[in-house]
């Protein structure tokens, strides 16, 4: 599980222009469930996304992860905790052009010190769970719109993490291409994945895999409660 407790994020702390982006937010996540933040722009929801996924420190309150206080800690514990426990889907994916599908999926193990050959193997089959074994040797940039989120997804799940976080994932994404993301996070759920979303699509928002919605308005919750499942997955 994790937990925030009375969480707040400023930008610019202390100068005439300071901005109070999330405030004073208490917040449990529980495990194997999808878990949606809605709220218009600016409403905060992908500056707490960050705090969550240990990619921003809080500037006042406390991020728990199964009862560990982590956002006090020294940022070399702090990358290590991130690396071991998530996976990053960002809005426009952020593969790294001039690069293989394969050697985008194979980046964030590197660090872990396992042998490259056994990288390669686990991220070549994760391209073949998500269709794209066939597309694996070539560079990202020659990808189709869905292609390239089923790469950022592979990418997220090479180190195995327990919590999958996306960031706007079907922000300029069809119809077709937001079905393909709702089966895989779907099978995430089922695998035993926390999966938390940032999205004002309502495409996402109202499906019916969505086990639970927090709604933001200027930095802090508003609505918290279970889904509707207002719909199946296409």
């Amino acid at each position: 599980m994790i937990q925030l407790e009375d969480v707040t994020k400023l930008h610019n702390q202390g100068r005439h222009d300071e901005v109070v982006a999330v405030g004073g937010v208490d917040l449990a996540i529980d495990d194997g469930r999808i878990t949606v933040l809605r709220g218009p722009s600016g409403s905060g929801k992908t500056t707490l996304l960050t705090v969550i996924g240990c990619l921003a420190r809080p500037t006042t309150g406390r991020v728990r992860i199964d009862g560990e206080v982590v956002s006090g800690l020294p940022e070399r514990f702090l990358t290590e905790v991130r690396r071991r426990t998530f996976g990053f889907v960002f809005q426009r994916f952020n593969l790294v052009r001039g690069l293989s599908a394969l050697d985008n999926v194979v980046l964030p193990a590197v660090p872990m010190g396992l042998p490259h050959r056994a990288l390669e193997e686990r991220a070549f089959g994760l391209l073949d769970q998500f269709g794209l074994a066939d597309r694996a040797r070539l560079s990202v940039e020659h990808l189709s719109g869905g292609e390239a989120q089923r790469v950022a997804i592979a990418r997220a799940l090479i180190n195995d993490p327990a919590v999958i976080v996306a960031d706007e994932p079907t922000a300029s994404l069809d119809a077709e291409r937001v079905a393909q993301f709702l089966v895989i996070a779907d099978a995430l759920k089922r695998a035993g994945k926390t999966v938390l979303i940032t999205s004002h699509d309502p495409r996402i928002t109202e499906a019916g895999i969505v086990d639970r919605l927090v709604t933001m308005i200027d930095g802090r919750i508003d609505e918290d409660g279970e889904s509707a499942g207002e719909e199946d997955i296409p």
